[in-house]
């Protein structure tokens, strides 16, 4: 049986320069799928460019930190900041929603009115992320199994890295290999375990974890090679140069991010030769779930 890899590009929507990379890596290159950003800035631009792409699916990339909320500041105060946008700390967020009541009451209105931004979108929900994976916390975890299946979720990216293939293929970065492909395993198996009782399919393994914002096209023919029999995904940063006006992405996940390189990867004909000559075969999350 071929390997299966579904390929994504991250944050959809979140400035006119992402949304131009990912559609030239749909349309010229291998990306399968796109993980929309509901409450971003270039949100809409990002709706009307997948509605001219059918063949790419979309699913929502939930922004619990580090991006904008879809309700008003005033309505969610232990998720936001001074400027009304989602707190950047991802460690201080996750135990306000774990010990504070308010907070996630708060936490679950902002879910469910990001379901209903991609509700109102008209695309059809292909799976769903967490932007920086904070799904991987319990609690979030929770109300995300609670209130995704109202909205038609049936798919979730399993954010785990395997040690072995990723060490092997790289041969940098040890200690953050070894974190997060052998220390949260049991995070990891704790949210199988739940997936499956929800009936809800996921990836096997994610390749991107330990390189984000640096698949180069030299990277990634490094681990194309390695990936396990199973369902694997590569989820990639593409953008465009930015404009002299705006020297800074103005958002600090993404400094130092090599995503001009990525975009090269997704569209070099060296990937999709290597693709073929491995028997990769490239889906989607919609082709994992059952007829």
């Amino acid at each position: 049986m071929p390997k299966r890899l579904i390929i994504t590009g991250d944050d959809f929507g979140l400035s006119p320069e992402i949304n131009e990379a990912i559609e030239q890596a749909h349309r010229r290159g291998i990306l399968t799928t796109a993980s929309l950003m509901v409450a971003e800035p270039a949100a809409q631009d990002a709706i009307s460019r997948a509605r001219s792409m059918p063949a790419l699916r979309v699913g929502l990339h939930l922004a619990v930190v580090r991006g904008h909320p879809a309700l008003p500041p005033e309505q969610i105060p232990d998720l936001v900041d001074s400027s009304g946008a989602l707190q950047a700390d991802l460690a201080g967020t996750g135990f306000k929603v774990f010990f504070k009541p308010a907070a996630r009451r708060q936490l679950e209105a902002e879910i469910r009115a990001q379901f209903e931004l991609f509700r109102e979108s008209g695309l059809a929900l292909d799976h769903v992320n967490g932007h920086c994976h904070l799904h991987i916390h319990p609690t979030i975890l929770g109300m995300l199994l609670k209130i995704g299946p109202e909205y038609g979720m049936r798919a979730i990216r399993l954010p785990y890295e395997p040690f072995a293939q990723s060490w092997r293929a790289v041969r940098s970065g040890f200690k953050t290999r070894f974190g997060h492909g052998v220390l949260l395993l049991p995070l990891i198996a704790l949210m199988r375990a739940r997936f499956k009782r929800a009936g809800i399919v996921h990836n096997d393994y994610l390749f991107g974890v330990n390189d984000t914002g640096h698949l180069t096209p030299e990277r990634v023919l490094a681990l194309l090679p390695y990936l396990p029999q199973g369902v694997s995904e590569m989820h990639f940063h593409p953008a465009l140069a930015l404009p002299a006006s705006r020297p800074d992405d103005e958002n600090p996940d993404r400094i130092g991010f090599e995503a001009e390189r990525e975009l090269s990867a997704l569209i070099d004909p060296r990937v999709a030769r290597a693709l073929d000559a491995a028997d990769i075969r490239c889906i989607t999350f919609a082709d994992l779930v059952p007829a």
